[in-house]
């Protein structure tokens, strides 16, 4: 007599499990840096007010006026990117790269005062973006934060599945039972946190997926694409617009990172040969130009500059902007002032819109205050459900075992839950082949009694 299929129910069960045990200590990471990273507006004008709070003035000084203050200031060092003051009561600030580091170097833009430094990776803000990003291990975190969030999608059907009613009361699916106790009031947290958060959850997953190395670069790879007639009168390096964007930093918007590099004029024949790092350049345009011309351009204010660094390179000036209708990416000849590239909202595909919108969901930045209170409360829901999650587990886990839920063969549904997880894995390369070892491992030990022993 052959053996009854296994139950869809026990079966999603189990992968909840796995996703969940996994999941459960990368997502209350990123739900706490995400905080932090939520609030940069509020916060980094209250911790560091001597930097980046001055009194208005009438005047400002030029912007090479400025850069000259900076580089007396620290002979030694290199100036690579300049934002201007974005408000009348704000410093403006330069980056440096001096002995090693790289600093946010804030001056007054009035008075031409310098105000002092920051480490430009090692301050509250750059932390927290480099480990919600890639845990400020490089490529290896940055491929764990992938597997995380491609399982926490896992995470999110499997739950779902769970939690649908199937006849039951509202009553611990649609609310808590707040008269409840221990592990009755855990499960319930837990299901109803993840009911009415995982809409929300989902698209932050899917948006935070795009900036990934692996998942992201192919996404951006097959979707991000521009006219190649934009850039056909324009001499191009070897480099992509992704360089000038670091885990710490952000300088231009997600639809530009696949776009090459041009190069200015007078050195065309230096494209494609890697010219870009072969050292400073004497730039003929000054910085003063290239902001008046941003203004002229209509760029947003709270664009940065990023200078050029070899003969051939050019001035970038980008703004990541809050509303991505207001994205701007100018590539600027260093020698006669020409705009190369001007690369705007209009110039975005459907699919590259969407992602920036999500993008800017994801941050909370696209609505303003209430965009943020809403992914703080994502954040807090995040928090609840895997701090629950990992309670419940906790206190059903059998002494000396992992718990793992047992494969019950009472309903012929199997092919179902098979189904969905083939997609997931086709979709998320990495989680499918996450996906084989967890099974392969789950099969070699299923008939551990320690992985077992949890009951129904």
């Amino acid at each position: 007599m052959s053996k009854p299929s296994i139950s869809f129910y026990n079966l999603a069960w189990r992968w909840h499990f796995y996703a969940g045990l996994f999941v459960a200590p990368f997502m209350i990471l990123l739900a706490i840096t995400g905080i932090i990273y939520l609030f940069k507006p509020q916060l980094d004008p209250l911790l560091y007010r001597p930097l980046m709070v001055v009194e208005a003035g009438h005047h400002r000084q030029t912007a090479d006026r400025l850069l000259q203050q900076v580089q007396a200031a620290y002979p030694a060092g290199q100036v690579s990117r300049y934002l201007p003051a974005p408000a009348p009561e704000r410093s403006a600030q330069f980056v440096v790269n001096a002995g090693g580091r790289e600093l946010n170097v804030f001056i007054n833009p009035y008075t031409g005062a310098v105000l002092g430094e920051q480490d430009a990776k090692q301050n509250l803000q750059a932390i927290a973006r480099a480990l919600h990003g890639e845990l400020m291990i490089g490529t290896v975190g940055d491929r764990l934060v992938e597997l995380a969030a491609g399982w926490g999608i896992v995470l999110v059907v499997s739950g779902l599945y769970l939690w649908w009613p199937r006849g039951k009361a509202s009553a611990g699916v649609l609310w808590p039972r707040l008269n409840a106790r221990g592990r009755l009031l855990w499960r319930d947290l837990h299901a109803v946190t993840g009911f009415w958060g995982s809409a929300l959850l989902l698209l932050m997953l899917l948006s935070g997926m795009t900036w990934t190395g692996f998942w992201g670069k192919q996404y951006a790879d097959l979707w991000n694409r521009f006219p190649a007639a934009m850039w056909n009168d324009v001499p191009k390096s070897d480099q992509q617009a992704r360089e000038l964007n670091s885990a710490a930093r952000q300088t231009v918007p997600w639809a530009l990172e696949n776009t090459p590099m041009p190069v200015s004029g007078a050195h065309a024949e230096h494209a494609g040969h890697g010219d870009m790092a072969s050292g400073p350049a004497a730039p003929q345009v000054s910085l003063q130009q290239v902001q008046d011309l941003a203004g002229a351009r209509g760029v947003e204010a709270g664009y940065s500059i990023t200078l050029p660094t070899s003969a051939s390179g050019v001035f970038t000036v980008a703004v990541f902007a809050d509303d991505p209708r207001n994205d701007a990416t100018l590539h600027v000849d260093q020698y006669t002032g020409k705009v190369l590239v001007d690369v705007r909202w209009a110039d975005y595909s459907p699919v590259a819109r969407a992602t920036e919108m999500g993008v800017m969901l994801h941050e909370g930045k696209l609505f303003g205050r209430f965009n943020q209170l809403v992914i703080l409360l994502v954040c807090l829901m995040i928090l609840l459900g895997a701090v629950s999650g990992l309670v419940m587990w906790w206190k059903r886990r059998p002494q000396g075992g992992l718990g793992v839920p047992p494969l019950r063969h009472d309903l012929p549904r199997w092919k179902g839950a098979t189904a969905i997880m083939l997609v997931l894995g086709v979709a998320f390369p990495l989680v499918g082949v996450s996906m084989l070892v967890v099974w392969l491992l789950d099969s070699v030990f299923a008939r551990r009694p320690g992985l077992r022993s949890i009951a129904d």
